[in-house]
């Protein structure tokens, strides 16, 4: 089991949601944190309420949707503290939409910030971790990246897709002990639906009720920081949500009959 303490982390999507919860969860465990998102004045909000020595967190703004901005990102993250232990790759946003509602506009920007900001971040920061011999990539991926509930379509592929990234770069990189944490949340008690994009690329502004209904963000954290120190390949969190994972892998006959009955707002 690792210890997390003075562990450098570089955490995206920390302004809200499962990303705040974890700033505050890795605070505790006496990490030093680089925080990143788009909104500064959030990040700085969330530092004062993080436990610990306002020296241990530097605040890093970066835009996801942007790749190429994220080199130099990347070398300004590494300047922080002077190296990095664990990146966490947790930004992105969602959708409400049915295919034919989606415009290409909306399933491009899913993909820019979903899959390419978070593999861009890993490309650029992989050869400090091989210089290192060590590292771990964790990736905040979602139970939709085992299973595509209606009106997901292209938040569900971006999430099989950092799937099908992150295992062969676990695959490639073991010898350099390089690691690699896959986290599947399922409903968690968030903003994320308001940000969510609807078909035309407007924001949904609005609380879900299954999310409304969804564990806590503070729960979640903590179960994702256990598996970081666990070194877990893979962990799923939430309800009973987490069972449609399974119930595809060994039913899918009856997966397929439950998930069309699904209602998804």
């Amino acid at each position: 089991m690792s210890d997390l303490k003075n562990k450098v982390v570089w955490l995206t999507g920390a302004s809200s949601g499962i990303g705040e919860a974890l700033a505050y969860a890795l605070a505790k465990k006496e990490c030093r944190l680089i925080l990143s998102s788009r909104r500064t004045d959030e990040l700085q909000r969330v530092k004062k309420q993080c436990a610990g020595s306002p020296s241990n967190i530097c605040i890093l703004q970066i835009d996801l949707n942007d790749t190429p901005s994220l080199v130099k990102a990347t070398e300004d993250a590494i300047q922080c503290f002077g190296h990095i232990d664990i990146l966490i790759n947790n930004g992105g946003i969602s959708q409400r939409s049915t295919v034919l509602e989606t415009s290409m506009e909306v399933f491009r920007k899913l993909f820019e910030v979903n899959f390419f900001g978070a593999i861009a971040l890993t490309k650029y920061l992989l050869p400090h971790f091989i210089s290192r011999k060590q590292g771990q990539f964790v990736v905040i991926s979602s139970v939709a990246g085992k299973y595509s509930p209606p009106k997901r379509s292209g938040y569900a592929a971006t999430k099989h897709a950092l799937h099908g990234f992150y295992d062969s770069l676990r695959a490639e990189y073991w010898q350099d002990n390089i690691k690699v944490t896959i986290v599947c949340p399922g409903m968690i008690k968030t903003s994320i639906s308001f940000a969510a994009l609807m078909g035309d690329g407007t924001p949904n502004n609005k609380m879900d009720e299954m999310q409304e209904k969804g564990m806590p963000a503070e729960e979640c954290a903590s179960q994702i920081v256990s598996a970081i120190e666990k070194d877990k390949a893979e962990v799923n969190i939430g309800g009973k949500e987490v069972l449609m994972v399974y119930i595809k892998r060994f039913v899918p006959a009856l997966y397929r009959r439950i998930i069309r009955k699904v209602v998804m707002k």
